[in-house]
């Protein structure tokens, strides 16, 4: 057994090991498959979310959880929004990049004690989630090295 296919294999049986499959179902048109079988289809052209889309939805939906899991035990939000933008722009090795990314939550919970506690905690749960807690935007913000090969 070669040495990649090794290596593939134990990055495989770590628990921390995540994966999804991408499908090509047209021109500018592809389905990602998580290992549950759950799809999703992006790309470019109209009724699609692009990549770039996709990449502010995961930084809003990481950091979303992180916050709705600990307010929601307390109270169910009435309103619960995230707001994710960034500036694409090209970088000085003429590379495109999204930078200037901003999330901006809004949250609103129901009048009363489990209200105001929730809300409370919504300030001090969004900065847990860019320091610590949310992986998508920790991956972005921090060098991580993508390595990218073509099979045979």
């Amino acid at each position: 057994m070669s040495e990649n296919m090794n290596e593939s294999t134990s990055r495989q049986d770590d628990p921390g090991y995540r994966h999804v499959e991408l499908q090509r179902l047209g021109q500018k048109r592809y389905q990602a498959t998580n290992a549950e079988g759950v799809t999703l289809e992006f790309g470019q052209g109209e009724g699609l979310m692009t990549p770039v889309e996709l990449l502010l939805a995961a930084i809003a939906g990481c950091s979303a959880v992180d916050v709705d899991v600990v307010t929601s035990r307390r109270v169910e939000p009435e309103e619960f929004r995230v707001s994710s933008s960034g500036v694409k722009y090209t970088d000085e090795e003429g590379g495109s990049r999204l930078g200037d990314v901003e999330l901006s939550f809004r949250v609103k919970f129901p009048e009363g004690k489990a209200g105001e506690k929730a809300a409370s905690l919504v300030p001090r749960l969004v900065e847990l989630s860019k320091t610590k807690d949310c992986t998508v935007s920790r991956t972005v913000e921090h060098e991580t090295q993508v390595s990218m090969r073509v099979e045979d």
